[in-house]
């Protein structure tokens, strides 16, 4: 049987301590995954990536780290209790489906954002049953996605969090208060956020636990088309899904969508994203996904239709990346107006306005949510290269400034002399602020597959040449290619 690209990416991540299920030793729980030593390193150097993007080059943005999980009054202000739900059914086995997506993996129609009764009735019309065991199914219903918890002696009901935004609402005037920012300016979080999904799948891709980057960009409603990055960014191009396009598809009943390419300069003056700030964030995104080894047709914008939207919203665009599975939502984009912060004036009676010009104004936001989780699978599939004639393994094409080491040093031999001088480049390359790894094991062969396999784009070998004019070979990952340099010229050579 021939496997899959998502059986293949997860085969070399299981065995190379790249990702993992949570708790496998007794089963695991569906849904939960951990990171392992390299898929550690790989999300920590994500993270880094984007911080220095978003926040690091961006001086008015500004980072926060809030708690997992925050009392109910919260979500009720936020709108969760009442709204954050999937539909769910349930047949006479117990086995319960998310039957948007059932509906949408059947039929290959758009399903998401229909009610229970649109539902029900595509359901019934097409004899769709449960995928698992072939049973009708039930009523549809709407399934709570938070986690409840309770807190302390008084047992106060909590949930976890189900997005990162609001700890940075509700504490958007301490950190006005704190940085004396002024309009416009943003607030990041990095952080754990809990969704309890019906059906978990395809890896890391739909999760119950996963992390986050999200900024809420906080700006004067009369100066959302006044954006400090717009002339930087106005020439990058968008590949935009329009809402008309979703239309023409929907009464074909396909999700086969066309998408057009503008200009984030055009994106704007043609009216198809709400304003500057919209555009120059999708604009940013696309910068920042060349640099993470996305080919540039994989990535695209759809902006979702009314019926996915919340009401609240000026216009939300989901890009979208490019699976072997079908199209999935990696960053969410939302103008959300004014919604939260007014949401969470009426819940907490606190003033959450800020004083502009003698008036007192309720900032509008703009919100890019990042999923870590579902941009590293999107990174493990599309710089996976499988094995072939040439090379006998598959291997990662990570980009270097995401790989998890930065080379790899071998001796090519277990002789004192070499493992010395090897010792002796590894320590000098580590405090030269290198990530270097250090392997002795097995075949030189074996070692070069092994470091592919990681994604590990040099391999600096130590040889018995080395001992006569201090030189070494060094393996270019992509080619395979070896070329001999001083061993006083390696560190540099190995910079990003």
């Amino acid at each position: 049987m021939v496997k899959s690209l998502l059986d293949e990416v997860m085969t070399v991540s299981l065995r190379r301590g790249i990702l993992y299920p949570s708790a496998e030793i007794y089963g695991g729980l569906a849904g939960f995954y951990d990171f392992g030593p390299i898929g550690a390193r790989i999300r920590n150097n994500l993270i880094a990536l984007w911080r220095n993007r978003f926040i690091e080059r961006r001086d008015i943005v500004y980072e926060i780290s809030g708690n997992t999980i925050l009392p109910s009054p919260v979500f009720k202000a936020s709108g969760h209790l009442d709204h954050f739900t999937d539909p769910s059914a349930e047949c006479q086995k117990g086995h319960v489906s998310r039957i948007d997506q059932l509906i949408e993996e059947k039929l290959q129609i758009h399903a998401e954002g229909k009610s229970n009764k649109e539902l029900a009735e595509i359901i019934a019309q097409n004899k769709i049953r449960c995928p698992v065991c072939g049973d009708p199914l039930g009523e549809v219903k709407s399934f709570g996605l938070m986690f409840g918890t309770n807190v302390g002696g008084e047992r106060r009901q909590a949930f976890l969090r189900p997005e990162t935004a609001q700890n940075i609402f509700l504490g958007f005037k301490r950190v006005q208060t704190a940085t004396r920012a002024k309009l416009p300016f943003g607030v990041a979080q990095i952080g754990r956020s809990y969704r309890n999904e019906i059906s978990p799948r395809q890896s890391i891709v739909r999760v119950r636990e996963f992390s986050q980057m999200e900024i809420e960009y906080f700006i004067d409603p009369n100066q959302m088309n006044e954006c400090p990055f717009f002339e930087e960014l106005s020439g990058i191009k968008l590949n935009l899904v329009t809402q008309e396009e979703q239309e023409k598809a929907a009464k074909k009943k396909s999700t086969d969508y066309s998408s057009i390419q503008v200009t984030v300069k055009d994106a704007y003056e043609k009216k198809y994203v709400p304003n500057q700030w919209m555009a120059c964030t999708l604009g940013d995104e696309v910068v920042f996904f060349q640099e993470l080894g996305i080919p540039e047709n994989a990535v695209r914008f759809r902006h979702m239709r009314p019926e996915e939207t919340p009401h609240y919203s000026g216009g939300n665009f989901d890009l979208e990346i490019l699976f072997s599975f079908g199209w999935k939502e990696v960053i969410g984009n939302a103008y959300r107006q004014d919604h939260d912060l007014r949401s969470h004036m009426n819940g907490s009676k606190k003033d959450l306005s800020l004083e502009l010009e003698g008036k007192k104004i309720i900032p509008h936001v703009i919100e890019p949510s990042f999923g870590i989780d579902r941009m590293i699978y999107a990174i493990l599939e599309h710089t996976y290269r499988p094995k072939n004639k040439s090379r006998g393994w598959s291997w990662f094409q990570f980009p270097v400034n995401l790989a998890p080491y930065h080379a790899v040093i071998l001796p090519l031999l277990n002789r004192p002399e070499l493992e010395e001088a090897a010792r002796r480049l590894y320590q000098q390359c580590k405090l030269q602020g290198h990530s270097i790894l250090y392997d002795d094991r097995g075949r030189i062969g074996r070692r070069y597959a092994r470091a592919d396999e990681i994604g590990i784009p040099k391999a600096v070998t130590i040889d018995p040449q080395t001992l006569d004019d201090q030189t070494a070979t060094i393996r270019d990952r992509d080619t395979a290619q070896q070329t001999r340099h001083l061993l006083s010229e390696i560190s540099i050579l190995l910079k990003p």
